[in-house]
């Protein structure tokens, strides 16, 4: 099984600065549709836009396009691709928004996140306004199928927030659980993007390449996740953009600290659970001191490199498929660079 090897530039943004032109297009469409005769409105939009990072979703989207298309596609095409990209930026974004309220979050991307500036209740509804507006937007392509995959992944983005929520404080989570939550809150949304542009194309979803690109899109939205809480451990705040520990200080348990707490003695781990549950009951502010030790422990085990280890599995096991299904060429290419660069990045 041959592996992803970093590439010459290990960030997503070799892949985004190549497709730069389609994901301005994107980005317009964005705003255009969220475009309010309210001044309040866009406002808060405007704190949004500084949200936008890798753009890892348009970007699955338009590629996983590209593979099934096969070819150069129509003005028509490219704009009904575009548009899709930007509807899927906008369920993730509003997955962000609501995410830093049930977080209590003030930063994000190095600034301030907008329940910080405008409170939860202006939050919470503007994260509705952009879940909205994506199937406004979405409505307009005139594809119910399409509408349809969009909601059942926005549906099992929000279960999974809600499967995640009921486990807080709940330190004796195996690897299993875990997997189950990160299937649920972010690979259902980044499978969707490899998988739904076949419905604006009328590929038959039982076709080979798409249900390559739908196993594609669901193992790298589980590795995203998994080197994302890795990076909470152990990143640069500067570039991560955030106080670095908040899952422990907030009662979330990820794979590092899972993998950690299996390394350990009998006792020791059941001394270190009572730490998690403590650390996690105080919260962010008071429980910040020991959740930052307890970081420090976790970072000194083996705990974080066999994370890394499986992220890196999950993302060879989808590259794999890729290659079995899809023929070489410049998307698929496209695709394995966007794998290997997801796994090394540092924000």
């Amino acid at each position: 099984m041959p592996k992803l090897h970093p590439p010459a530039t290990p960030h997503p943004g070799g892949v985004l600065a190549e497709m730069e032109p389609r994901l301005a297009r994107v980005r317009a469409r964005f705003d255009a549709e969220l475009l309010s005769d309210l001044d309040c409105v866009n406002r808060l939009v405007d704190r949004v836009r500084r949200f936008r990072g890798k753009m890892l979703r348009p970007v699955l989207v338009l590629l996983a396009h590209d593979a099934l298309l096969g070819g150069e596609a129509t003005p028509g095409q490219a704009e009904a691709a575009e548009a899709l990209a930007a509807v899927m930026e906008m369920v993730h974004m509003a997955t962000l928004v609501h995410d830093d309220v049930l977080d209590d979050a003030d930063a994000r991307r190095g600034g301030a996140t907008v329940n910080q500036l405008a409170g939860n209740e202006a939050a919470v509804m503007l994260g509705d306004v952009l879940i909205s507006h994506s199937y406004h937007l979405c409505c307009g392509l005139g594809n119910p199928a399409l509408a349809r995959g969009v909601a059942a992944a926005t549906n099992a983005v929000c279960e999974g927030e809600l499967l995640q929520l009921s486990l807080r404080g709940d330190f004796r989570l195996g690897e299993r659980t875990y997997l189950e939550v990160i299937a649920r809150k972010t690979a259902a949304l980044t499978e969707a993007c490899c998988r739904l542009p076949a419905r604006l194309l009328g590929v038959d979803e039982a076709d080979p390449r798409v249900v390559a690109l739908s196993g594609y899109g669901r193992k790298l939205g589980m590795a995203f996740q998994v080197v994302d809480d890795l990076l909470d451990l152990e990143g640069d705040p500067a570039l991560v953009g955030k106080t670095l520990g908040l899952d422990l200080a907030r009662g979330k348990l990820t794979l590092p600290v899972i993998r950690w707490l299996e390394g350990l003695p009998p006792d020791r781990r059941e001394a270190a659970i009572g730490r998690l549950g403590d650390a996690g009951d105080a919260g962010v502010g008071r429980g910040g001191r020991e959740a930052e030790r307890l970081r420090r422990e976790v970072l000194v085990s083996e705990g974080p490199a066999l994370a890394r280890e499986r992220a890196a599995a999950m993302a060879d096991t989808a590259a794999d498929e890729l290659r079995r299904a899809l023929p070489a060429g410049e998307a698929r290419d496209r695709l394995l660079d966007l794998a290997s660069a997801l796994l090394a990045r540092r924000r």
